[in-house]
């Protein structure tokens, strides 16, 4: 297919694209970039006047169930809600039943999604069997599979002696290491952040530093062995400040942060012990959320995320203490860093995309991309003036589980292209 994308506002910050200009696609390439192009005679015309084009997003931390957790959602409905919320790929986290802990697993989810998906997925493999922090997993096998990435997210690796062999073993393959930090003797059975909140709403707390103690620990060893260490869903002030430091050091350190911890805080849990809100690690302060806004700002944070957890609704619908810990993002994400840090002039479009393009692709090691001519066309079109209500039934997503719902965002994604295919148009997918 052919497309000639015209009127776009291009911005791409390692180009150096900042203006209105036209952009050719034909196959799965981008052909040319330019003012005033002429079409080709089987090239179909999109206007894009008063749209952003930028490169295409990627999501470095989805869940998207499969295998073995259909019913809260699957590779087919994760990857349409992908594409809903304007990503052209996403990093699918190992803690599935049976577990991504080995290359026939992998091979599973990039057969199933090349078969599926409606963005391109990037498997990342577990560091250890089963997620239990006891052996080795089939790292080499994985690996030769398509993972991109190792991590026992959902628990993280507690002793740090696996810890270590994890790293040692695995550097060979030149993959980063992301990690979960929890220590899980000190945050037990913790079910919100430990202090004001959870002392008023008689639950049990999470303390800050059972975060924090393994962020320490972490960056310790990517010191001690040399791996490429991530620092997943980054949520208090100190842990940022760790990274900080390692960065300054030297070492090769990186972190995320996903929305929910950049708006939303454990003073948006009340008396009515919103289930949606119950996700891990806990939302924070008021505090912590401002220095990870400052983070995203001067750079400190690597890359936005969502962590997307989806769940069927009758497990959310329990009492909080017995609902599984998570929420849904990937459609809601573009739309609350559009709304709540460019439209307000926090961060410009050309920070976004590195924050939720350029950043995610050169931490996970898989193709950049870029509006050139040549490069791939994986491309994400937005209005950034279009308003709309986050509700419970405008999700592709099978699960509804959002701590948004209600919320008007100014800000959303209408076209998508992976490999020059359309996956997303004005809105409604492909």
């Amino acid at each position: 297919m052919a497309f000639l994308l015209k009127n776009a506002h291009v911005v791409d910050p390692v180009a150096g694209l900042d203006g209105v200009l036209d952009v050719a696609l034909e196959g799965e390439k981008i052909t040319a970039v330019g003012e005033g192009l002429e079409a080709p005679a089987d090239a179909e015309v999109v206007d894009l006047t008063g749209k952003y084009l930028v490169p295409g997003l990627v999501d470095m931390h989805v869940h998207l169930r499969d295998p073995g957790q259909e019913y809260k959602e699957d590779i087919k409905s994760g990857t349409r809600a992908a594409a809903k919320g304007g990503f052209t790929g996403v990093c699918s986290m190992p803690n599935t039943d049976p577990c991504t802990d080995n290359g026939i697993v992998v091979q599973y989810i990039k057969t199933r999604a090349a078969e599926v998906g409606h963005c391109r997925v990037y498997p990342s493999g577990a560091c250890t069997r089963g997620l239990k922090g006891e052996a080795l997993a089939e790292m080499g096998d994985m690996v030769a599979r398509g993972a991109v990435a190792f991590t026992d997210d959902g628990r993280g690796i507690q002793d740090a002696g696996m810890m270590r062999r994890v790293m040692d073993y695995g550097i060979m393959f030149g993959k980063v290491f992301m990690s979960h930090c929890q220590d899980a003797g000190l945050v037990g059975e913790g079910q919100v952040n430990e202090g004001v909140v959870s002392t008023r709403l008689g639950m049990l707390g999470w303390p800050a530093e059972g975060e924090e103690l393994q962020i320490q620990r972490d960056i310790a060893l990517a010191r001690l062995t040399g791996a490429k260490l991530h620092i997943q869903h980054i949520t208090t002030k100190r842990g940022l400040d760790m990274v900080r430091a390692a960065k300054a050091e030297g070492l090769p350190v990186t972190c995320e942060v996903t929305p929910h911890h950049l708006f939303l805080t454990e003073d948006d849990i009340d008396a009515t012990y919103p289930t949606a809100l119950k996700v891990n690690p806990p939302l924070r302060t008021a505090e912590d959320a401002a220095a990870l806004l400052e983070g995203v700002i001067d750079g400190s944070v690597d890359a936005i995320v969502t962590d997307h957890a989806p769940h069927a609704e009758w497990e959310k619908a329990r009492e909080f203490a017995f609902a599984p810990f998570g929420m849904t993002g990937i459609e809601t994400s573009l739309g609350l860093v559009l709304t709540n840090l460019v439209e307000t002039g926090k961060i410009s479009v050309a920070r976004m995309v590195e924050l939720m393009s350029v950043a995610p692709r050169r931490i996970l090691g898989v193709e950049a991309a870029s509006i050139t001519a040549g490069a791939t066309a994986d491309i994400t079109v937005f209005d950034p003036a279009q308003e709309w209500d986050v509700t419970e039934d405008g999700f592709e997503s099978k699960a509804k589980n959002s701590g948004f719902i209600g919320a008007h965002l100014t800000g959303r994604a209408t076209d998508v292209f992976v490999g020059g295919e359309p996956t997303l148009r004005n809105g409604a997918i492909c």
